[in-house]
């Protein structure tokens, strides 16, 4: 994408301040709303300019009327690039339709574990997202669409260490997180070895992220090192143990008959959510050492989307408590 100049950002968000289906939050002097497109009832696409990132991000957002809080919902290892994000892989968007909050998903951070990188990646470029998370989109999703400022965090297999990592890492802005499937370590062997496995699909590079085995980046990034700074959210923090569950079956609609699909899951997804069992069991320890409450759901079942389509509706009563809805 070419260069923006904050000039052109300007330019761009005065215009779209006239346009009835494209008004602007006030931008500042760099990140802004560019354009704001209707999807049909309370959906919408947003696309807000990241001066962090140098680029446009896609946002879907499911907004009711009136002022609502947020939660914001973190798409797994393809940045909803590829397999396409929540609201085309779950029900969300019909779960949410009656609900009384904003639900605000990033499409792109493929492989960025929506941190900020110490160094741009040949692969991946600039990924500048937990700046973009917590400092650059919520005032003008906020402006733009009556947000409350209480906010929540979920994610699903990598972005579930997001989601506890931006609470770690901006204390106070996030009343509630949901953390599905994911490995909330960083500084073992194992989990670094998962997470260097996960963003190896794309060809990224984990030094580009946090830098070399020595480099404190890695410890800041850990959710059982840090889990003590999760104290007073509500924590909702699901894993299976990776042996067949209730949509482990030829029947069940994410599989519709297919060996294949059903087979791959068994192998793949289930050594993956193995890795992710260990993780958890890691972070509920440590949480229950702490005396931090949480909500644990442990369950029979392997790493898909059916699964954290289930972690989203189980989960939202505990949110939704948090948040005053």
């Amino acid at each position: 994408m070419h260069r923006l100049s904050r000039t052109l950002i300007a330019l761009i968000a005065t215009f779209a301040a006239l346009v009835p289906t494209s008004a602007a939050a006030d931008p500042g002097p760099d990140s802004a709303i560019l354009d704001v497109r209707p999807l049909g009832g309370r959906q919408y696409e947003v696309t807000v300019y990241s001066a962090a990132m140098n680029r446009s991000i896609p946002v879907w957002v499911s907004h009711p009327d009136g002022p609502a809080p947020a939660l914001y919902l973190l798409n797994a290892v393809d940045g909803g690039e590829s397999g396409g994000p929540w609201s085309n892989r779950t029900d969300v968007a019909q779960f949410f339709a009656d609900k009384q909050v904003n639900v605000i998903t990033p499409i792109g951070g493929r492989a960025s574990f929506y941190t900020d990188w110490i160094s741009d990646d040949p692969t991946l470029g600039r990924n500048k997202w937990s700046t973009f998370l917590i400092h650059e989109l919520p005032p003008l999703l906020e402006s733009r669409f009556q947000m409350t400022g209480r906010n929540a965090v979920a994610g699903a297999s990598m972005s579930a260490t997001s989601a506890l990592n931006l609470a770690i890492e901006a204390p106070g802005m996030y009343q509630a997180v949901g953390s599905f499937s994911g490995c909330p370590r960083t500084t073992d062997a194992a989990a670094r070895n998962y997470v260097r496995s996960e963003l190896g699909v794309f060809h990224a590079n984990a030094t580009n992220m946090w830098g070399a085995d020595d480099n404190p980046a890695w410890d800041a990034h850990d959710p059982v090192i840090n889990a003590d700074r999760l104290r007073g959210v509500a924590l909702y923090i699901s894993a299976g143990n990776g042996a067949p569950g209730v949509h482990d079956t030829l029947g069940d609609p994410s599989v519709a008959g297919n060996v294949g699909v059903l087979a791959d899951r068994m192998a793949v997804g289930g050594i993956m959510e193995t890795v992710v069992k260990n993780c958890t069991d890691a972070l509920v320890g440590r949480l229950g050492s702490l005396g931090i409450p949480a909500e644990v759901a442990y369950r029979n079942g392997t790493h898909a989307w059916p699964y954290w389509e289930d972690d989203v509706h189980d989960s939202w009563p505990l949110i939704a408590g948090a948040l005053g809805v």
